[in-house]
């Protein structure tokens, strides 16, 4: 990679930066890493990037950090690319291991990404209008409890177990679910609700006390049908000074990380002939977080992203090669026929 004097003071700000979260000087890029300029040559260059808008100067020091149009650039034209052996390692452990659920692959491939990128994964499913009810199943469990389990045609899955009253024959029950799956199956996810609102009369020709499953099965529908997203790692939140050192920055973080329909909004920056996506900075009155978001396509019709949350001084090359290998990786796990998967 061939750099301007001018880029290659960026990314050594940057790579610094993201490290140590302290301001950046020119005494430092020539002690640190021999940088052979002379101070003011090197703070003439620091100047200019900082009129252009890739650098800001912190009111209590005369270093300098990135903006966000310097992340953004460090990004698309500084980053090494180079994904770490630990990391490569622990990813291709999982994939090598015995045949898995969809679901466990991603949980435990986000796991190891959190850890080791130190931000928060979050998973998210396929937008609900993209996706229809296949199919509502039960699993009698003993004499009175039941799991019902709801399949969609992109299949994701979700249950709900419930204790039968005493006057509730199981047999009703059946009843009642053979309705559903009549009823119901095609039923794009985000009008399941409204739907099993008008089959409520319905029910309560086949169970006397219907309030009891009706309830039951609505708020698994409910939950079915809202944003789904899965997080691992919140804890590694205060492995940053960030938020370790700000309470309001953490609480602010927290409550994008407990918003779906916020987190959502990252999904709609990948273009489709792009695979990644970055924000930086200003996320929903949050300044100073970032989002790395990646696009998982675990079958020819089901497709996931996976975001990476963090702090606005995160490490976007080791994220964003983590996510790209991770990308590469689950599509080749869940898509390739000939594999032993």
């Amino acid at each position: 990679m061939s750099l301007t004097r001018s880029e290659m003071i960026l990314k050594l700000i940057v790579d610094h930066f993201v490290k140590t979260a302290e301001p950046v000087g020119s005494q430092t890029l020539i002690e640190e890493y021999g940088f052979q300029y002379s101070s003011a040559t090197i703070r003439n260059e620091m100047s200019a990037l900082e009129k252009m808008g890739y650098l800001e100067k912190p009111h209590t020091s005369a270093g300098r950090v990135p903006s966000s149009k310097g992340y953004e650039y460090y990004c698309k034209h500084l980053r090494d690319k180079n994904l770490s052996d630990s990391l490569r390692y622990s990813l291709q452990s999982v994939l090598d291991s015995k045949v898995q659920s969809v679901e466990e692959v991603i949980k435990r491939s986000c796991e190891i990404i959190s850890h080791m990128t130190n931000l928060v994964s979050v998973v998210m499913g396929p937008e609900e209008k993209a996706e229809h009810l296949a199919s509502v199943q039960l699993i009698p469990i003993n004499e009175n409890t039941i799991t019902a389990v709801f399949v969609t045609d992109q299949g994701y899955v979700e249950n709900k177990t419930f204790i039968l009253e005493e006057n509730i024959k199981p047999d009703e029950v059946v009843k009642c679910v053979e309705l559903l799956n009549a009823r119901l199956k095609g039923t794009p996810i985000d009008g399941l609700v409204e739907k099993m609102e008008t089959l409520k009369p319905i029910l309560s020709d086949y169970i006397v006390s219907h309030d009891v499953v009706y309830q039951a099965i609505l708020e698994s529908l409910l939950r079915f049908a809202g944003d789904r997203l899965s997080l691992y790692g919140k804890e590694e939140l205060f492995n940053h000074p960030e938020f370790k050192n700000d309470s309001e920055a953490l609480m602010r973080v927290m409550k994008l990380l407990d918003d779906a329909s916020l987190l959502r909004k990252a999904d709609y920056q990948i273009k489709d002939d792009k695979e990644t996506a970055v924000s930086i900075g200003d996320i929903e009155g949050n300044p100073d977080i970032a989002l790395v978001t990646a696009k998982i396509k675990i079958g020819p019709d089901s497709e996931n992203t996976i975001t990476l949350v963090g702090p606005k001084r995160m490490d976007y090359d080791k994220a964003l090669s983590a996510l790209e290998y991770l990308s590469e990786e689950l599509e080749k796990y869940f898509n390739d026929k000939g594999g032993s998967h």
